[in-house]
């Protein structure tokens, strides 16, 4: 009897083991010092975060040709963006990126519900050749760095943590940026005070500002789906909207981005430079990208399209310029032939004009001698 208790005591054990492993796994989630690479890096996630794992996950890549058009998706409007009042803003580094709070007047409207804004952040690349910073990419091609404004249901939910677990809970913008030759001065509100937040969980207060300022200007042309959070613990509860327009800043700014921050803390002996924090894109797994506009109208074209409009564009010019060139020497040739044939009609003419002077003075000297045959002599006297 006692033996069977025991066998028995082993079978709940050994039934047990796999729910204490998930406990364990699930109590120490939140604790995990999770990283985009190396030891808890993104492909590790899963393991700790089980919604990382999921079938909706962000961020993807928008193949624009497989984009569905949608024109019931009007213009993303933000709300209270640019009214941002005395008040300061607080920036900190999280060890991942860096965040401005955001205060709660700022909302979002042109969605089923009315979303709060809660904080702004950024992704981005290294100061190396390696191309890519961006989360979201457009026909497998990513942008240097990308802006997300995040933003929660206040209709459906009293704050972030309770709407962040909510198919409808988030929405969240995301703008592509890529380096041009000029300043953008709506990003230098955030750059030019990072320095004071280098270090992991470091805090700092910054002067408020427009952040209308960083958004592109045609806030109408937009791709939307289903998705996650981009970071851990990845909650499948985003409503992403990803701009079409790029929003551009400079080299010097987008270096500043990258070499300014650390993930680790003022304490810590080996520095280490946040760089690179960006996720990978995620499977699509049948969901469907609705655009706001016509495919072909916001079509990105690739690299091969573009070599082959660039081609056919210079050979039509050849070609218009063997064309424009034949009919400019066929008309020159025509004006020859036409120089041509006027000198030889005026020669004519002026061959025949002589031949008919000459037959004219040869008759008019004939007459004359005829009449002077004809005259009778003098006589003379006796």
């Amino acid at each position: 009897m006692g033996r069977r208790v025991n066998m028995d005591s082993l079978g709940l054990f050994v039934l047990l083991i796999p729910t204490f492993f998930h406990w364990t796994a699930a109590a120490s989630a939140d604790e995990i010092n999770w990283s985009y690479s190396g030891f808890a890096g993104q492909s590790e996630w899963s393991a700790y975060f089980p919604d990382c794992g999921g079938t909706s996950q962000s961020p993807v890549d928008v193949i624009t040709t497989q984009t569905k058009y949608d024109p019931s998706l009007m213009p993303v409007t933000p709300l209270g963006y640019s009214q941002h009042g005395n008040r300061p803003f607080s920036m900190h580094n999280n060890g991942h990126t860096v965040i401005v709070e955001l205060p709660e007047w700022m909302g979002l409207g042109g969605l089923p519900w009315f979303f709060t804004a809660v904080q702004l952040h950024l992704h981005w690349g290294n100061e190396g050749p390696d191309v890519g910073g961006s989360e979201h990419t457009v026909n497998g091609r990513s942008s240097d760095a990308e802006l997300h404004v995040v933003h929660y249901n206040a209709e459906l939910y009293p704050n972030m943590s309770a709407a962040m677990t909510q198919r409808d809970g988030l929405a969240v913008l995301g703008i592509l940026i890529e380096t041009g030759e000029e300043t953008n001065p709506g990003f230098n509100n955030i750059l030019n005070y990072m320095s004071r937040i280098r270090h992991a969980d470091q805090k700092a207060f910054i002067p408020a500002f427009d952040v209308q300022s960083l958004l592109p200007k045609d806030l109408g042309r937009y791709y939307r789906y289903n998705g996650s959070l981009t970071t851990p613990p990845c909650y499948q509860s985003v409503i992403w909207t990803v701009f079409h327009e790029r929003v551009q800043i400079s080299k010097a700014q987008l270096l500043k981005m990258e070499m300014m921050l650390y993930s680790s803390k003022v304490q810590e002996v080996d520095r280490m430079l946040l760089q690179d924090n960006f996720r990978k894109t995620q499977p699509l797994n049948h969901r469907i990208i609705f655009a706001s506009f016509s495919a072909e109208s916001g079509r990105e074209l690739s690299s091969g399209e573009v070599t082959a409009i660039v081609i056919g564009v210079m050979c039509g010019c050849v070609g218009v310029a063997v064309i424009i060139r034949f009919i400019v020497k066929t008309i020159r040739f025509f004006k020859l032939l036409h120089l041509e044939t006027v000198v030889v009609n005026r020669t004519k003419e002026t061959e025949k004009s002589q031949e008919i002077k000459s037959d004219l003075a040869l008759t008019i000297t004939s007459k004359a001698e005829r009449k002077e045959e004809s005259s009778p002599s003098p006589q003379t006297e006796p």
